[in-house]
């Protein structure tokens, strides 16, 4: 049997912490339906984004975890998925899990999740990750209603692509999710375009990509995306991983990139 030779440059070593239950799930619906390979802890999940196959390599940690495992095991990973409950007031362990991602410079992505409870408030999450460490929380996706109108959610940067979706949302919706959308061009885009900007549809997607990637790498900002159970698939997020957080090529020595 031949060995499988895997470019470095396309894998993505992820961690997912968060609340055990609420990881699980996450986990559960990243690998459902999708190839993979691996037991326990750790599995492999194979996924197409911009036309380019990629290996993304999975890792559950519980944020109720002792804590010196917990922060070693957050200081080594390549890039962090912080799982969040748009319903709690308040999770102190996974705001240290934060802070040591922060401190150490891990890429990280933030999921909400329970956007469909009562007492969900997505600006409270948001809010959180501001206030507990360096890096700018910036949304990609809003969610379309809240509590027991929770639809799915609003992706910002296609709003940005498609004219068509922006002129499809209606009253609200569209104001809030244009005012997202112009913030998170302020927030990614450093030049003088910003100033010319006379419409939702002037950045190519691809070019806000880009300064997200490098944003988000070099522990600036933190994507924030919205949970969809059971709404919607959960594309958005492998393709958010791919896009946005390491490869082991920019956190370690090229010979060790396959050493996970």
């Amino acid at each position: 049997m031949g060995i499988e030779v895997i470019e470095p440059q396309l894998i993505r070593n992820v961690t997912v912490v968060g609340d055990p239950d609420t990881t699980t799930r996450v986990v559960h619906r990243l690998l459902r339906d999708l190839t993979r390979t691996g037991t326990g802890v750790s599995s492999t999940v194979h996924w197409t984004t911009d036309h380019t196959d990629h290996t993304i390599r999975i890792a559950e940690l519980s944020s109720h975890a002792p804590i010196v495992p917990l922060e070693r095991s957050i200081r080594v990973a390549d890039g962090l998925i912080a799982v969040m409950d748009a319903a709690a007031k308040r999770d102190p362990r996974l705001e240290t899990a934060l802070r040591v991602a922060d401190d150490h410079q891990v890429a990280r992505l933030c999921l909400v999740t329970g956007l469909d409870h009562p007492a969900a408030d997505f600006g409270h999450c948001v809010a959180t990750i501001a206030d507990t460490h360096g890096a700018v929380p910036l949304a990609l996706q809003l969610p379309h209603g809240i509590g027991t109108e929770f639809e799915g959610a609003l992706d910002l940067l296609s709003l940005g692509e498609f004219e068509q979706v922006a002129a499809d949302l209606a009253g609200s919706h569209r104001t809030a999710a244009e005012q997202c959308y112009r913030h998170l061009v302020d927030t990614v885009v450093d030049d003088a375009v910003i100033a010319d900007l006379s419409g939702p549809c002037k950045i190519p997607a691809g070019r806000l990509h880009h300064r997200i990637r490098y944003l988000t790498q070099i522990g600036d900002i933190a994507p924030v995306l919205c949970d969809t159970t059971p709404w919607g698939a959960i594309a958005a997020l492998l393709d958010a991983i791919v896009r946005y957080l390491p490869s082991p090529l920019h956190v370690c020595q090229p010979e060790h990139a396959l050493d996970y």
